[in-house]
This record gives structure tokens, sequence and C-alpha cells, in this order.
């Protein structure tokens, strides 16, 4: 019986206790190995390791070829998904980083399936992020992280953006029409950062930086309030240096 200084012991499942066990055992063996010898080190009945490989199997952990068990696409998403949350955990903290070390908005960006994806802002109540009055998706000619990811597109992806999201003023400063941006983004080299000034929000500029990450356009960018635009273009320069060597080091093929 459970005593104040004695708490009791936590309820658990054997069954799930053993499918790990197994779990385990399959991981162990790059080539797969076979029921036998699976029960043995699990330390599991046959006929007990024979019905939680059969479960597995089906629920699609592991996958039984030529008499042997080896893990399962499941599986492989488990570990998958774990990698993927721990990039993106270093590339938030990254964000916080940099933006407690330059007192700006830090935002990340990707463009994936046809569409901009704002992934993550670092920002603070003395370094706010620029308010979303618009959508960023459907504005991607009118800010400097839409900008910058579509000058990294071929031509035919950049046209087929467009054409579901025409150019519009926002502003008294932006981007005048389609033919005006696409000149714009056609002298822009592929990894040069972008700058925009008030194009998407009045009283704010913007820089942002291509970063590569696998064959997926991404972006990171600063804003600033107009009045502080002196400190832009060191700025983006600063985090260009420091983006290069996180994203170097985490040789990312993303998908977060």
């Amino acid at each position: 019986m459970a005593t104040a200084s004695q708490p009791a012991a936590p309820t658990l499942i054997g069954s799930v206790q053993r499918a790990l066990r197994l779990l385990e055992a399959v991981g162990s063996h790059g080539d797969g190995a076979p029921a036998k010898q699976l029960a043995r080190e699990a330390g599991l009945p046959l006929s007990t390791a024979y019905h939680l490989l059969r479960t597995l199997a089906y629920e699609g952990y592991l996958r039984r070829e030529k008499g042997v068990f080896i893990l399962g696409d499941a599986a492989a998403r488990l570990v998958g998904g774990g990698a993927v949350q721990n990039r993106r955990t270093k590339i938030e903290d990254s964000l916080a980083h940099w933006r407690d070390a330059i007192g700006l908005p830090i935002y990340f960006a990707l463009y994936r399936e046809g569409e901009i994806e704002l992934v993550s802002v670092a920002d603070a109540p003395a370094a706010p992020a620029v308010e979303e009055w618009a959508d960023f998706r459907e504005t991607g000619h009118a800010h400097a992280v839409g900008q910058c990811l579509l000058s990294q597109l071929d031509p035919k992806s950049r046209q087929e953006h467009l054409d579901r999201h025409p150019v519009q003023a926002l502003t008294p400063y932006t981007v005048r029409n389609q033919k005006a941006l696409l000149d714009r983004l056609g002298g822009i080299g592929r990894m040069e950062p972008l700058v925009e000034r008030q194009e998407y929000a009045l009283g704010t500029v913007c820089g942002a930086i291509p970063i590569t990450v696998g064959s997926t356009a991404a972006a990171l960018a600063v804003s600033l309030p107009l009045h502080q635009e002196e400190r832009l273009l060191p700025a983006v320069e600063w985090l260009r240096n420091e983006a290069g060597m996180l994203f170097s080091s985490l040789a990312l093929s993303i998908s977060i």
C-alpha cells in the first residue's frame, strides 16, 4: 500500500511493454531477424511474440520479408518525425537568439506546394512583428519575404503563382503591376538579399535573404520602422552570415 513518502507505482500496460521490447529487438538488426530470435531477445514466449509481431506488422510498424521482420514505414515515420521536430526546435531557438542579438523581429518562411508559408516568427514587445493585415500568402508581391521566395522560383512557377495571386496595390509604394514586379525579380541574383520599403505596410521596411533548404525555396527576414531604416542592411548582412552557418549544419531537406 502506498504511503505519503512512497508514491503509488504507475499503471503499466504489459502488452505495450512487450511490443516495445520487440520493436527494440527488431531495430537492433539491420537485416531483420526471425520471430524465434526476436522472442528470445525480448524475453517472451514464442506464441506471445508471434501475436505481437503480427499486430505490429498489420499496423505498419514492422514488415515481414523472407522469414524475417524488419522495421516498417510507420516506425520510420516516428523516427523521422522526431528528427523534424528537432530541426524545427533548433530553428525556432535560433530565431529567438537572433532576435535578441539584433533587437529585431525575425521571420522564417517557405514556398511549399505552390504557396507562401510563414513557418515561424520570433518577436518581442520591444521588437514587434509586422501585423499581418493582408493575407501573407496572397500578397507575396508586396512584402520582402514573398518577393524573396518568388525570386527563387523558375519562371513558370513564378507566373503560376501570380496568376493565382495577382499583383494589387496595398500601399502607394507597392510595386505597380506584374511586369514591374517581374522586371525587379529578374534583376536579382538567385541568392541575393531583397529589400522592400513600405510596400506591404506603411512606416515599415523589410529585408529578406534566400536560404538553401534542399530543393525548397526558403527565406529569412527582418523588419524595422521606417525611421530606423539605416539599421536594415547591416542587420540583413549579419543575419545572412549567421543563417548560413545554421542551415549548413542542419543539412535540411525540409518538411517542417
